[in-house]
């Protein structure tokens, strides 16, 4: 084993949807396992199995489909939790159990009200259990950077003695300083007696925006493992962006003198997988990934990048997969090839099924459009590609009054479970409302509405909106993506996937009384 290899462990699946708003499905966690396997990824930490019994069937079935990286799963200091996650994670080709409990004085008093020998204990336990089931154990004192070093270092060391072969030290809360951290690092591999018996990662958070320096310290301190997520999302302001360490590593070996695995051209591929299922946006100047990653508007900038492309970019976008221009131009009498070589392209590779959803949703759009460009189509994909449902309900008209004065009304007309017609109308403060308020007097669905966001796919009055919703039904999250070029439209099929996300999980939900149809 190289000892200047960095080692990738991605967190997206687990540490990635404890972001706010975010409620993966077993499908959409399946997918990004995938993008992660094809980006040569070590380490996914596929879920938290004890924390619900939906997350364990996901681990499981990551564990069973997805090959090549390690399949790690996260357990507390609980024998319970370390059976569950050994349950989900055994089907894998080379299973991991990661083990964390609280470090730090402030944790130790107000959340786990136990003292330190007994912290040890737990850890002790915990760590031979899981021990017991694989020889790859992962260990990690949660809340490190706030923590006594000294209590680190001898809780550390007994992980070690237990069987853990990775020592994780998160700094859970953001709060270290990049020369801070390097030397905890550091002077971990001084103080602990058997750190030469494992590996050390780091998992940092972005509280203070240091999330990607933090990790890079680390590495500079002897750690040879790092933890983060695509795109950056997670708890709070989310974790070290894998994107900005990996490129950052690649892009500076004269300085960080390591390297990874990874291949960085499923880097973009990834960012847009997990932007979509996620309904994050990536913000446009998010470095590596952004929209204006690599564009110049400054003329002296334009033109030394035209001159060399060096002068202004130390990376060149095509190693991290963004797509270069096509010569192939999409507009309404393009075919089925063109559609799919292009979709090639840009990283979308959509089964039979899902293509003929794509292009009859292209077919659409480009009635709509002079020309569809690679935005409009990763919208598409968005929306066609996302998890299918039963189709309880389905549009078939919406049709909205609203002016400055007065109530905004809207009529929906819906296809129903039996193929029926049903019909209703609305008041509400907005369109959208109306909207809303109607479909739910339709499908008689008890949910509510936490979460609404609309964008402009491109520029142009004739661009699309995307529209992407969260509703609460029944203790649960949906989400629902749609777009179109009537932002109406698209936020009458963005809530009806999410209802019928929604119903498919209860089935018990009541049917509405169908209308006769409308004459002519």
């Amino acid at each position: 084993m190289s000892d200047d290899k960095v080692y990738i462990f991605d967190t997206t699946l687990r540490d990635g949807e404890q972001s706010a708003g975010i409620g993966f499905t077993i499908d959409d966690k399946l997918q990004i396992a995938r993008q992660l396997a094809k980006l040569n990824v070590d380490i996914i930490e596929a879920g938290f199995p004890a924390s619900s019994p939906g997350d364990r069937e996901a681990v499981a079935a990551i564990a069973r489909e997805v090959k090549g990286p390690v399949i790690a799963g996260l357990a507390r200091a609980h024998f319970d939790d370390v059976d569950h996650a050994w349950e989900a994670v055994r089907g894998a080709e080379t299973p991991r159990i990661h083990i964390f409990i609280s470090s730090s004085d402030i944790h130790l008093a107000q959340q786990l009200r136990k003292n330190k020998e007994d912290v040890i204990e737990m850890a002790r336990a915990a760590v031979s259990r899981a021990a017991g089931y694989t020889s790859d154990v992962e260990f990690s004192p949660m809340d490190a950077t706030r923590s006594d070093p000294e209590f680190v270092f001898q809780i550390v060391q007994a992980a070690i003695e237990e069987g853990a072969t990775t020592i994780n030290i998160p700094d859970t809360v953001g709060y270290a300083i990049p020369e801070e951290f390097e030397a905890l690092i550091r002077s971990i591999t001084e103080r602990v007696p058997d750190i030469h018996k494992a590996r050390i990662s780091v998992h940092c958070q972005n509280d203070l925006g240091m999330a990607t320096a933090n990790s890079l310290a680390g590495i500079l301190g002897g750690a040879r493992q790092v933890e983060g997520t695509i795109n950056g999302i997670g708890e709070r302001a989310g974790n070290a962006s894998l994107e900005e360490v990996i490129m950052a590593i690649r892009t500076r070996p004269d300085f960080m003198h390591v390297h990874t695995d990874a291949n960085t051209r499923e880097l973009y591929p990834a960012s847009r997988l997990v932007e979509r299922l996620s309904g994050m946006a990536v913000q446009p100047h998010k470095a590596i990934i952004g929209k204006n990653a690599f564009r110049h508007s400054s003329g002296i900038h334009q033109d030394g990048v035209l001159k060399m492309r060096e002068t202004y970019e130390i990376m060149d976008p095509a190693t991290i997969g963004i797509p270069s221009g096509s010569n192939i131009v999409l507009t309404k009498v393009s075919g089925r090839h063109g559609l799919r070589a292009r979709l090639g392209e840009l990283g979308a590779s959509p089964d039979d099924a899902e293509f003929e959803r794509v292009y009859n949703a292209f077919k659409d759009v480009a009635d709509a459009k002079d020309e569809v460009d690679d935005r409009d189509l990763m919208a598409i994909l968005s929306e066609q590609t996302q998890i299918q449902v039963d189709e309880a309900w389905t549009l078939d008209l919406v049709q909205v009054s609203s002016s400055n004065h007065g109530s905004p009304t809207a009529t929906v007309r819906l296809t129903g479970p039996d193929d029926d017609l049903y019909e209703d109308a609305a008041i509400g403060t907005g369109p959208v409302d109306a909207i809303y308020r109607a479909i739910n007097r339709v499908t008689q669905v008890e949910n509510e509405l936490t979460e609404f966001s609309v964008k402009a796919v491109t520029e142009g009055i004739d661009a699309q909106g995307e529209v992407t919703i969260r509703i609460e039904a029944h203790g649960q999250t949906f989400q629902g993506r749609a777009a179109d070029t009537d932002i109406l439209v698209a936020s009458a099929r963005a809530y009806l996937h999410a209802l019928n996300r929604s119903i498919q999980a209860a089935p018990e939900a009541p049917n509405a009384v169908p209308i006769t149809a409308p004459a002519g």
